[in-house]
């Protein structure tokens, strides 16, 4: 199976995911989606890929999935339950960097076959899980900020709170990628890769970043249409 066919696939069984979680779970559930993503997303980025003719690291599609659900929750559930996703997020990650280093320090039996495969992956976790904490904390705050700022204004300007979802969705995803996709790449990867190559991480995964956050968009439409329908049970189960 190709690159470019995993891909696609990983954004439906990833985003597919959260409307799973939240409708098993609900809000809940979307915390731990955001835990499990951020962990999952600063392993994967160690891979690079070629596909669609670009280099690229993997994690784009998980860790643009942490942004469709603080959309989600931010819609559905408002501005303060989405920070505490974003909270939850580096919680995560700074447990996961303690974790992560702390197994390094014991010393292997002789039948261990999985140490120096782990040392080889988690010694360059410190540096990226603090470029990732560091990023996300600047970013998912302003893309929550954003969020609620679009919302403001469209419904100051079409006097409609329910309408333009899509434009509050991707206008404040695609700035936020943006920045994250430039501080982080830069943070976690100057010294390590070439320039070059860097600038090619950049621009590659933005332009999967911006195709990732136009094919969100639908799924946080879903998400509303699923709370609007729970919420109209449980009013009916009241009456």
């Amino acid at each position: 199976m190709s690159n470019e066919v995993l891909l696609l696939l990983s954004v439906l069984i990833i985003y597919g995911s959260t409307l799973i979680f939240l409708k098993v779970f609900g809000k809940q559930g979307l915390y731990c989606f955001t835990s499990i993503a951020t962990i999952a997303a600063n392993l994967e980025v160690l891979i690079v890929i070629i596909a669609f003719g670009m280099e690229m690291t993997l994690g784009n599609v998980l860790f643009a999935s942490t942004f469709l659900v603080t959309d989600i929750i931010s819609e559905i559930y408002g501005k303060k339950e989405a920070k505490t996703a974003v909270h939850i997020g580096i919680a995560t990650s700074i447990l996961f960097v303690v974790l992560s280093q702390w197994w390094l320090l014991y010393t292997p039996a002789k039948s261990d076959f999985a140490m120096p495969a782990m040392k080889t992956i988690f010694s360059n976790t410190p540096r990226l899980m603090i470029a990732s904490m560091l990023v996300y904390a600047i970013v998912q705050e302003f893309d929550v900020w954003a969020y609620h700022k679009w919302w403001d204004w469209t419904e100051k300007k079409f006097g409609s709170r329910y309408k333009f979802l899509w434009l509050r969705n991707n206008g404040s995803t695609l700035i936020s990628q943006f920045l994250n996709n430039l501080l982080f790449n830069l943070a976690a990867f100057w010294g390590i890769h070439s320039v070059k190559t860097i600038i090619n991480i950049v621009i590659s995964s933005y332009v999967i970043f911006i195709a990732t956050s136009l094919l969100d968009t639908p799924f946080v439409y879903l998400a509303r249409r699923m709370h609007k329908s729970e919420m109209k049970k449980v009013e009916a189960k009241q009456e």
